[in-house]
């Protein structure tokens, strides 16, 4: 078997090509993935080179971590069924290219208990599932303790602050790019310049920007909590005197869990959590190299899809 994939061959340079993929065990399921999702911050690092290295990552790799598709062939050991709807979180099935992330393909081989039964998500929302996972644990890995405060109204940005709203939360959020600042629901979004005496005791921090602290620590109440939770390419630094007299508390947040996945697949089939307005750009798989610059370059994009519908 092999499938139609986005390939970077190194830094900066995006094709598509065909893979060879690996024959599925009984513990597998094979996946005919409809769309997928572009994410602005890891696959960025790995697009520019910036990644800091992981065991297994290397050029050249199929991106991506959010894949969503039906399941066309389901292994007797993997739990699912064929015609079952599913996000899939990325594949190591490719022969020819690292899969440390590899959801960005046509078709997909991954374990079974990996994927996520799509139940109230569908269509382009289901690749959704990685991001509000990750938000999911970056608020429940930790002890929260209001008020929040949201740094950044990307996607991520974005559902963070709606899942504190579902939990009866009214989070602030911070935004330096004007076309950033619509897209609310239930929260309000502002300029840091324009919240200069407000004082949060949870903060988190989605922006990416290892030199934010020091702009953060000031808004912080006593004893109250940082939460690193985008990525950084670079190292994270602070004035130490500021944080000292706040006995600040700094906490990295790690990406998803699989129970985070299944706990926000939950909410968005109860309706608790919404998915809507967050994909603001889709194009079809076949405009890939395209896409993943506007996904990178274009601040009016907040979620870029890819559709795999018609690609054979």
């Amino acid at each position: 078997m092999d499938t139609l994939a986005v390939v970077l061959e190194e830094p900066q340079r995006l094709v598509l090509r065909r893979l060879d993929l690996t024959d599925p065990s009984d513990e597998d399921v094979l996946v005919e993935v409809d769309w997928t999702g572009v994410s602005t911050g890891t696959e960025r690092l790995l697009w520019t080179g910036a990644m800091p290295p992981f065991p297994g990552m290397g050029y050249p790799l199929v991106p991506g971590y959010e894949a969503a598709g039906k399941v066309q062939w389901a292994g007797e050991n993997s739990g699912r069924k064929e015609g079952e709807w599913v996000f899939v979180p990325g594949s190591r099935g490719f022969k020819g290219a690292h899969g440390l992330f590899g959801a960005a393909a046509r078709t997909l081989v991954a374990p079974g208990n990996r994927t996520i039964f799509l139940g109230g998500a569908s269509g382009q929302e289901g690749c959704l599932l990685a991001l509000a996972g990750t938000a999911l644990h970056a608020i429940d890995a930790g002890s929260f303790e209001s008020p929040a405060l949201v740094v950044g109204h990307g996607a991520l940005g974005r559902l963070l602050a709606r899942i504190l709203v579902a939990r009866g939360e009214e989070p602030v959020v911070w935004e330096v790019n004007p076309i950033r600042m619509t897209g609310s629901q239930g929260y309000r979004v502002t300029r840091p310049e324009e919240d200069d005496g407000s004082r949060y005791r949870t903060i988190y921090d989605v922006s990416g920007d290892p030199g934010i602290m020091d702009q953060l620590i000031p808004h912080l109440e006593p004893r109250g909590e940082i939460v690193l939770a985008g990525f950084y390419s670079e190292s994270v630094h602070f004035r130490f005197p500021p944080a000292f007299l706040k006995e600040a508390r700094i906490r990295v947040a790690a990406e998803w869990k699989p129970e985070d996945l299944k706990a926000v697949a939950d909410l968005v089939s109860r309706g608790d959590l919404s998915l809507d307005g967050l994909v603001t750009h889709q194009e079809a798989a076949t405009d890939a190299p395209n896409a993943y610059r506007t996904a990178f370059e274009d601040p009016r994009c907040v979620k870029m899809i890819l559709d795999w519908r018609n690609v054979a």
